[in-house]
């Protein structure tokens, strides 16, 4: 199950929902923009933004009336198997109702919200009220062979028959289920290939697939974090990164930790894809964007690559973050206001001939550029001849933006003209973004400087 959305639409829904989140937390609280101040996330249009996150599959608590839920729903309700949990909680935490989800989860969520609130679920379901079970929905690790059957079997017991067990699952044999020996009808589980029937409901047993995530947590600051980013480390059970950036998310995650040196990319993307394909909700944390120049493109290398069995059903989704480039432009102005590219100055996956000619082309072709691993204790050369080769295609005055520690720390953000870059400007932690012919300084009254590349290309 995806983390839970708790949406409000007034300031005075703010405490219930909190509450709410301390037994639930990993779940986001949406609030109404313009309305509500203290929110992990602002919308704008109640029922687009519900029937998005319904689509989503993503599990809603509202702090609302029941009405307004399933008026905005209501267009969408098609498959009961694969809806999303729905619950209504009243504006003063006294009701918590299961609207919908019944088949996949929310009772149970709504027993958890209850129970924080002190209050009874309103569940409606005769079969969970009357066996504590739902037998059309079993819990992950099994599947229901015949599911149209399940709602006549409950039916039935829910009538006087009685049931006798074949096989074992703790679920079924610590449920209220009326279990007799010579019950009059069956449930099976087996990993045998069995045809069910209207009495005789059959469940396999299957593996748990698991969850890995691949997140970008921006150059450094909290406050760049994506609110999706978040739930994922909230959820998961295990984190696996360098442990700088581990550091960056420890109050945002409480898994366990797999820390790794930042040289071995590979080593660390396949123990990721080994732990989830033991059934763990992993999350491999990148810093910047996890699909620039981090985790995401080495997780799909090694997948790739050697192709495991144990890998081929895991689900695996990558959380977009803010650029190190991005930020670096922010912080500045506008430096990355029409074309550009970005380029790493390491040699170590490519040889520098290519870098050499990279710059080169790029540099001709007047693109902003964005320099990544600019320097290293190992690399000392590299920005003094990339510099060389600017100075073929650009003016000596052409804008240079340095910014290390962007988010973090220390963070400085300095502009000089390219004639004066040297390779003691920048580190492992500079982003360096090269102006074009058409970037252009705007001086300011405090003796800094805005930086930005207009959006025309005329003379």
């Amino acid at each position: 199950m995806k983390p839970p959305v708790i949406i409000i639409l007034s300031e005075s829904s703010v405490a219930i929902a909190q509450q709410i989140q301390v037994a639930l937390p990993n779940a986001m609280v949406y609030g109404l923009a313009g309305r509500v101040q203290s929110v992990d996330v602002s919308y704008t249009k109640f029922g687009d933004t519900v029937r998005d996150l319904f689509s989503n599959g993503t599990p809603i608590v509202g702090i609302c009336a029941a009405g307004i839920l399933i008026r905005s729903l209501a267009p969408l309700l098609t498959d009961k198997r694969a809806e999303p949990p729905v619950i209504a909680v009243a504006e003063d935490g006294s009701a918590v109702v299961p609207l919908l989800g019944g088949l996949t989860g929310a009772n149970e969520l709504a027993s958890t919200i209850a129970h924080a609130l002190e209050i009874k679920a309103a569940i409606t379901a005769t079969g969970q009220l009357r066996f504590n079970v739902v037998l059309e929905a079993p819990p992950p690790g099994y599947r229901l062979t015949n599911p149209d059957h399940a709602k006549a079997f409950t039916s039935d017991l829910i009538a006087g028959a009685t049931v006798k067990l074949i096989g074992d699952a703790p679920w079924l044999s610590q449920s209220n289920l009326p279990f007799r020996a010579d019950g009059t009808h069956t449930i099976e589980v087996t990993d045998r290939p069995i045809a069910g029937s209207a009495t005789h409901l059959v469940y396999q047993p299957m593996p748990v697939q698991g969850k890995l995530a691949i997140v970008g947590t921006g150059p450094g600051a909290a406050e760049w974090m994506s609110p999706e980013t978040r739930a994922l480390l909230q959820a998961a059970t295990d984190l696996v990164g360098y442990k700088t950036y581990l550091d960056l998310v420890g109050t945002f995650a409480q898994g366990k930790r797999h820390e790794s040196d930042n040289r071995v990319e590979l080593d660390r993307a396949r123990h990721a894809l080994d732990l989830a394909a033991e059934g763990r909700s992993v999350v491999v944390v990148s810093s910047g964007d996890p699909g620039i120049y981090a985790m995401a493109s080495a997780v799909f290398e090694v997948l790739d690559r050697e192709a495991k069995p144990a890998w081929e059903a895991l689900e695996i989704h990558v959380a977009p973050g803010i650029s190190a480039m991005q930020a670096a432009a922010a912080a500045i102005g506008a430096p990355l206001g029409h074309d550009f590219c970005a380029i790493s100055l390491s040699d170590i996956l490519k040889p520098w001939s290519v870098i050499e000619q990279r710059i080169a082309l790029a540099a001709q072709a007047d693109f902003v550029l964005a320099f990544y691993n600019p320097v290293s204790k190992q690399r000392t050369w590299q920005l003094d001849r990339a510099k060389e080769i600017l100075l073929h295609w650009r003016s000596p005055a052409t804008p240079v933006v340095l910014a290390r520690n962007l988010g973090r720390s220390g963070q400085s953000i300095n502009v000089k003209p390219l004639a004066d870059l040297t390779s003691t400007d920048a580190d492992m932690r500079t982003v360096i973004l090269i102006g074009s012919s058409k970037t252009r300084l705007i001086e300011r009254s405090d003796g800094g400087v805005w930086v930005y590349t207009p959006r025309h290309y005329g003379g």
